[in-house]
């Protein structure tokens, strides 16, 4: 087992430095990280350089987290490698010492921000920043949003702002994502703002942007679609949980002049240099694809299996696109799966985990287009045509991975549906022909279908479409049910989480629990005990 080990930062709201006092960290930051003061105002690298590392922060550590979780859970990928002796999160037992990336993570990338604002207060006083602290904004949603997606309550509002007694609240995860919404709202109108400046003005922001920018190389007006699509996909994440605050932040977002992002060519990815996915999948081997996501391409006859998955080459399956099942007795490892098809991610602009131009999935207009179908089928105004809006963002998938000329065939199917899975290793982990474990949705658009059949259709394209994301692809899976996913078959969780419904979060590690986080408020804000069975908040279907 190779599994990085990376110092995690201190807990709670006593970072680098505080707001208001002392800079000595921040001194030494800047001299180790940043060079001499005579660099500072190079391209405002005081600046420049902490953004640029809030944005490599989500993808750092990514084989505890989310590889070896969320990842895992969305059906997306798997693993031949039996860590921890075959008892670990893939059955459903919780380990600590990899579940606590996620908070770590967010902590890192939140203390890169206060390194930011005190960048801006001590060397740059009166420079206004006010679009680089826009995506700044951003970033740190994306985050918070992904940490409340695994555990649910999370520490976001309240981050620089600790009691008395020295402790840190969490905000429930009903209240952060009311808080998100409104900080995605503000940045767009920050965006906006500085969009509609003359060249003349604004020019160090924008200059500074520009060089901190691994997403769009400083392009605000895509970030400001990329913020308005973010609030779209949280205001559905809502749907179930709060369908009058859903509906009214949905068709906040879909009336914006904003936009949204409708188009591949304003694609959210970050330019991450080496993929940790790289080394996670091709020098170690411990990354191999899912069994639900090949059972659901070779059923459709998806031509998006290539640009997805290699050909086995375990002699038994050679040639032949087939994932591992989650939860199973792996035999002997490697030597017994690690054969079978390795997750691959060719772009039609590029191999996503490429080992020197690597790209971060963060949001597609194939994704885009999938919301609004759901929104129509709602009944959200300013949705458009719910067929349209799901053959639309099936044609951006296709487009996104360079089989655009099969697309039309493929909409066209009507009759296809997922595949069995059979494995040559344990046959009693096949999945066979009429087994509930499988989806009977198809392709083609069906109007006379009910709401709840169509709903899985869009959800199901929708989740072949977001891949490699698994936090999202998960996240979409338990708030709807869809795709219908394997079940494990080896369940190591001491009876706390149900085979039949599946794990549902990730809970509080021991390092958050003995923590300066105010651990003991965050359980108040639970549905349930703090285990992998209690629903988050937005789980209410």
């Amino acid at each position: 087992m190779k599994i990085n080990t990376i110092k995690t930062l201190v807990f709670g709201t006593v970072v680098l430095f505080s707001i208001s006092g002392c800079t000595n960290d921040f001194d030494q930051y800047n001299q180790e990280k940043l060079g001499g003061p005579e660099n500072f105002y190079a391209d405002f690298i005081a600046v420049v350089d902490p953004m640029k590392s809030m944005q490599r922060g989500l993808q750092a550590d990514y084989q505890l987290y989310p590889n070896l979780s969320a990842d895992m859970y969305s059906g997306m990928f798997s693993t031949a490698s039996p860590f921890n002796g075959g008892v670990n999160n893939l059955t459903y037992s919780m380990m600590d010492n990899w579940n606590n990336r996620i908070i770590a993570r967010q902590q890192d990338i939140f203390n890169y921000s206060i390194i930011i604002d005190n960048a801006a207060k001590v060397i740059y006083e009166g420079v206004d920043f006010t679009g680089t602290f826009a995506v700044k904004k951003i970033l740190k949603v994306i985050t918070a949003a992904r940490v409340s997606d695994n555990h649910g309550p999370v520490v976001y509002s309240k981050y620089e702002k600790p009691n008395p007694n020295g402790t840190t609240d969490f905000d429930s995860q009903q209240d952060a994502y009311n808080y998100f919404i409104t900080d995605l709202t503000a940045a767009i109108t920050d965006l906006q703002k500085v969009i509609a400046t003359s060249a003349t003005q604004n020019v160090e922001d924008k200059s500074s942007l520009k060089n901190a920018d691994l997403v769009y190389g400083g392009d605000m007006v895509k970030w400001a679609k990329f913020a308005n699509s973010l609030k779209l996909r949280l205001a559905m994440r809502m749907s179930y949980a709060d369908p009058v605050k859903s509906r009214q932040y949905a068709e906040e977002a879909l009336a914006s002049s904003a936009g949204l992002i409708t188009d591949n060519a304003d694609n959210a990815l970050i330019s991450v240099g080496q993929s940790e996915l790289s080394f996670i999948i091709y020098s170690w081997g411990d990354c191999l694809i899912g069994a639900p996501l090949m059972a659901y391409m070779n059923g459709y006859k998806d031509s998006r299996l290539s640009a997805y998955a290699l050909p086995a080459t375990d002699s038994s399956v050679q040639g032949k696109y087939i994932g591992i099942r989650q939860g199973i007795d792996l035999l002997n490892g490697k030597t017994t799966y690690g054969g079978f098809s390795q997750p691959q991610a060719k772009s039609a602009n590029g191999d996503y985990f490429s080992a020197t131009d690597g790209k971060m999935k963060l949001f597609t207009a194939a994704e885009t287009y999938f919301l609004r179908a759901e929104a129509a089928l709602r009944g959200y105004t300013g949705a458009g045509d719910m067929k349209m809006n799901y053959e639309s963002g099936v044609q951006q998938s296709f487009g996104e991975w360079g089989k655009s000329a099969n697309v039309a065939a493929y909409l066209a199917n009507t009759t296809d549906t997922e595949a069995p899975y059979i494995d040559p290793k344990n046959a009693d982990n096949n999945v066979a022909a009429g087994n509930p474990q499988l989806s009977t949705i198809t392709i083609g658009w069906n109007n006379t279908d009910t709401n709840e059949r169509k709903l899985e259709r869009i959800i199901t394209q929708k989740w072949l479409c977001l891949y490699p994301n698994g936090p999202e692809a998960w996240a979409e899976q338990r708030r709807t049910g869809y795709p219908i996913l394997f079940k494990i078959r080896k369940n190591d969780s001491g009876g706390l989480i149900s085979t039949d419904a599946m794990i549902r979060r990730i809970p509080f590690t021991i390092d958050t629990k003995t923590s300066l986080y105010n651990y003991q408020q965050a359980l108040q804000t639970l549905s349930g005990p703090d285990t992998g069975a209690t629903k988050l908040w937005w789980d209410k279907k």
